[in-house]
């Protein structure tokens, strides 16, 4: 996301944390307007509703579901929505699934709220929102020693592996039409052929599963 978003829906039961997220998304996105819904419930009908959201924080653990149910749906209606989980769970458990189901970013909500603000604040730059804590766990992740070769990684052309390996490193879609002399339309060809082969959402997930196939090393 680049652009100021205009709506975001925001997932969380309890109502002091509903409200300081909504107070907080008011001070960073000056005029969004927030769509606050209690349960995983509420949220699914405010999509069936046909509410648009150009952000949306989610909870994961509510009282009647998993938040990462609302993430695969909000990532296959809203595919230009940015998703962040806004949560206290931070395990492995908690994080991978979420990031498989769709989401962009990962918060925890015990952190400093400065940290929260900056971390919304960097949206607006393409920057993944992470916390430290679980941008540590997803280096643990890289810095494992990598697979044999995956059965998907066969899957892919080579320069399929070669877009799969610069996504990883960070670049975005103009850095890696000049980085591979080519266009960016054919970039976007790569991806969404890449994201199908793999059964991915997010760069963030096929960041996780080119870790996992060996196709990166550690620190890039």
């Amino acid at each position: 996301m680049t652009a100021m978003p205009a709506r975001a829906l925001l997932l969380e039961d309890l109502p002091d944390v509903a409200a300081w997220l909504a107070t907080l998304l008011g001070e960073r996105f000056p005029g969004v307007d927030v769509a606050h819904a209690a349960t995983l419930g509420e949220g699914l009908r405010l999509l069936e509703a046909g509410f648009v959201a150009d952000l949306a924080l989610v909870d994961l653990g509510l009282p009647d579901g998993n938040g990462t149910t609302l993430i695969q749906a909000l990532a296959q209606r809203l595919p230009g929505c940015t998703i962040v989980v806004t949560t206290l769970f931070g395990d492995d458990a908690h994080v991978f699934p979420a990031l498989r189901a769709g989401a962009h970013g990962y918060l925890l909500k015990d952190q400093p709220e400065a940290k929260l603000a900056a971390a919304l604040d960097g949206i607006l730059r393409g920057e993944p929102p992470l916390s430290p804590a679980i941008a540590q766990r997803l280096l643990r992740t890289f810095n494992a020693a990598p697979e044999p070769l995956h059965a998907d990684a066969e899957q892919l052309t080579a320069r399929e592996r070669d877009v799969l390996v610069l996504v990883s490193k960070g670049c975005r879609l103009p850095e890696l039409a000049e980085r591979l002399q080519i266009s960016r339309h054919t970039v976007s060809d790569h991806l969404k052929h890449i994201y199908r082969k793999l059964k991915v959402n997010s760069r963030a997930e096929a960041t996780l599963e080119a870790a996992r196939m060996g196709l990166v090393s550690p620190g890039g």
